[in-house]
């Protein structure tokens, strides 16, 4: 019999849903639609794609949404999609992660996708690491960079996408608002709707106990035009 599931732990049941459309999913991984497609889009009848497949028009769950996200950081780094393709299938395999790339952590040189070999063998010591894009070969490096943009549970899940940069408070995280966008646990899009109810920018603040710069912060990243000549003051 399986244990039941803890309350604190029902978020988990949430990360297959198919919450996130397309248009948005690139929006904040800064990419076009079309890229997101032609990843989840196979090579040929007997490859796969990039990313896992999908039918055409189908949202994104949160666990495809990160690996849209880490697949973007990868390829901003410089990383190929052979690479990328090769990692992916590499450690679906040895680890049975149907989405790996939002179930471990992975760091990159720009030329390739590098994992702690720990993931693998738990007394494999923090220094030992492999090359996920290789097949699996073994290295020592402590030069490698980790992707910062994400923070992980203790079993590897990417559990918070810094989604405007590791400067700002905005981040995704399943347990907060279903995993939309949010700042300080209230999500962006709530303060669109204020604001383009006509609501003033610390009237908006005050009622959500958060500070005017944040609020200016989310409106920005929903998109809005801020040069309305409105009290904007920080």
């Amino acid at each position: 019999m399986n244990a039941p599931v803890r309350p604190s732990d029902l978020w988990r049941s949430r990360l297959f849903i198919p919450n996130y459309k397309i248009r948005e999913v690139a929006r904040y991984a800064r990419i076009t639609p079309q890229t997101v497609a032609s990843w989840h889009k196979p090579l040929t009848s007997n490859r796969k794609g990039t990313l896992s497949s999908k039918d055409k028009g189908d949202a994104l769950s949160y666990l495809q949404l990160i690996e849209v996200a880490v697949v973007s950081t990868f390829r901003k780094a410089g990383v190929s999609l052979q690479k990328i393709r090769a990692a992916r299938e590499y450690v679906s395999k040895q680890l049975e992660a149907e989405f790996p790339f939002a179930e471990h952590r992975f760091k990159t040189d720009g030329r390739d996708l590098w994992m702690d070999y720990a993931q693998f063998e738990a007394d494999a010591g923090d220094k030992k690491l492999l090359v996920a894009s290789r097949a699996g070969q073994l290295a020592w490096s402590d030069i490698i960079g980790r992707l910062q943009e994400f923070e992980y549970e203790d079993d590897g899940l990417a559990v918070r996408w810094h989604v405007a940069g590791m400067d700002s408070e905005i981040m995704i995280d399943p347990r907060v608002q279903f995993g939309a966008p949010a700042i300080e646990g209230v999500a962006t899009w709530i303060f669109k709707g204020r604001w383009e109810a006509g609501e003033e920018l610390d009237d908006i603040s005050d009622d959500f106990g958060v500070s005017n710069s944040a609020v200016l912060a989310a409106l920005r990243f929903e998109g809005v035009d801020l040069e309305g000549g409105r009290n904007l003051r920080d």
